[in-house]
């Protein structure tokens, strides 16, 4: 039996290759510069990750080393704290898309195609959300954003993502209108 294919028109609204840790440490008071970390074209190498990423070619990393966001994540999150707009490349995601339900992504398949052939990855576990969040983006966001930090993922093939429009395709159905909302796990049954 064929896993259903569902195809879903995004944006690539942010890239980053980050050479370094950038929120090394706890939090401080002052954001660390890395405008030199937003990049239009990341390439994707399999069981490697973002070339020259500091996650790329990590073995801890291998299963986790690209990270996916949704910028409605941050949006939302923006609404709720009253901040006015935030910058979703602060979370440190390698790959923030507009359009896309990427919680539901987890510990699923999926291909991103920006035009220059699909990168295809596999979903994984989130990714969480780190406390230097209330400094950089404002104070509550470190917790406003669990649940919607992102995912982490593991490429399985090599290829090219730019900025702008991208065709995300996937075995589940995604809902745009949801892509801001948290991904709550149920508590287990005893």
């Amino acid at each position: 039996m064929t896993e259903p294919s569902y195809v879903h028109e995004v944006e690539v609204v942010g890239l980053l290759v980050s050479p370094a840790h950038r929120y090394d440490g706890r939090p401080g008071g002052v954001v660390p510069p890395q405008d030199g970390d937003r990049v239009e074209r990341v390439e994707v190498r399999a069981g490697h990750g973002v070339v020259g990423d500091r996650y790329a070619g990590r073995p801890a990393h291998r299963d986790a080393a690209v990270t996916v966001l949704a910028a409605e994540s941050v949006e939302a999150l923006a609404a709720e704290l009253g901040t006015g707009p935030l910058d979703p490349l602060l979370t440190r995601r390698n790959v923030v898309l507009r359009g896309a339900q990427v919680e539901a992504l987890r510990d699923e398949r999926f291909a991103l195609d920006c035009g220059e052939g699909a990168v295809l990855l596999q979903g994984g576990r989130p990714a969480n959300p780190c406390a230097w969040l209330d400094t950089v983006l404002a104070p509550g966001a470190h917790r406003g954003m669990r649940g919607r930090g992102g995912v982490r993922c593991a490429p399985l093939t090599d290829g090219v993502l730019r900025l702008g429009p991208a065709v995300l395709t996937c075995a589940v159905p995604l809902d745009p209108a949801r892509a801001g909302e948290a991904h709550r796990v149920l508590p287990r049954r005893r």
